[in-house]
């Protein structure tokens, strides 16, 4: 099979890094893991009520109020799991934790913060909707980085212009990855046959004449 000319996500995020020559490349391996913890919860969602149900934790209500869905505990500790090992993160945030969660021992702390909601409109799969996942990449504060001590809620909470990325996923007919590295936003569609992100929407923007 021929190889597609779009652009995958790696030589979309290698393409952009070359903007800071310095960079260590921690922060494309972070995107990476961010969007392969995606195409596994797009595997789960596409099996619906076939999916397995090994929860890693109780039904509860979440800190919006929500009550959790079982897709909802499998794809936070599928984001979690993704995220913890590769020395990337000095911490995340979750709409499905009440308190940060902090990477474990004895795994190397990074200088990124992941925030997201691991799948929104989760009550939607009842209905055979489209959801998705939602994150956003913050810088740690130095003092995190230079202590190496866990993160709290204060650490989170920076402004919307300090975000270093943010995107999210669609798991709908098709699966989706929205992103914005600072350079525009993006959209790439999961080819099922490579497995990989391919770049089908470059440089999406809001029309100047739209209803929605």
């Amino acid at each position: 099979m021929p190889l597609p000319h779009h652009p995958t996500l790696t030589q979309y995020l290698i393409e952009q890094r070359r903007r800071f020559p310095g960079a260590s490349g921690d922060f494309n391996a972070l995107i990476l893991d961010v969007a392969l913890a995606c195409k596994s919860i797009a595997r789960a969602v596409a099996f619906g009520e076939l999916a397995p149900k090994q929860l890693p934790a109780e039904l509860e209500i979440n800190v919006q109020g929500e009550a959790q869905k079982p897709l909802d505990l499998i794809s936070n500790a599928t984001f979690t799991r993704m995220n913890e090992w590769g020395g990337h993160c000095a911490g995340m945030a979750s709409e499905e934790m009440t308190e940060p969660y902090q990477i474990p021992a004895p795994n190397p702390r990074g200088k990124y913060l992941l925030v997201f909601d691991p799948l929104d409109g989760s009550s939607n799969i009842d209905v055979n909707v489209s959801v998705g996942s939602i994150f956003s990449v913050l810088r740690a504060p130095q003092a995190v980085i230079d202590s190496g001590r866990d993160v709290t809620e204060a650490d989170f909470l920076q402004p919307g212009a300090s975000q270093v990325a943010a995107g999210y996923a669609l798991y709908g007919p098709t699966t989706m990855l929205v992103l914005s590295v600072g350079a525009g936003v993006a959209g790439f569609t999961l080819d099922p046959n490579l497995g990989e992100f391919m770049l089908t929407h470059p440089n999406i923007q809001v029309p100047v004449d739209t209803h929605e």
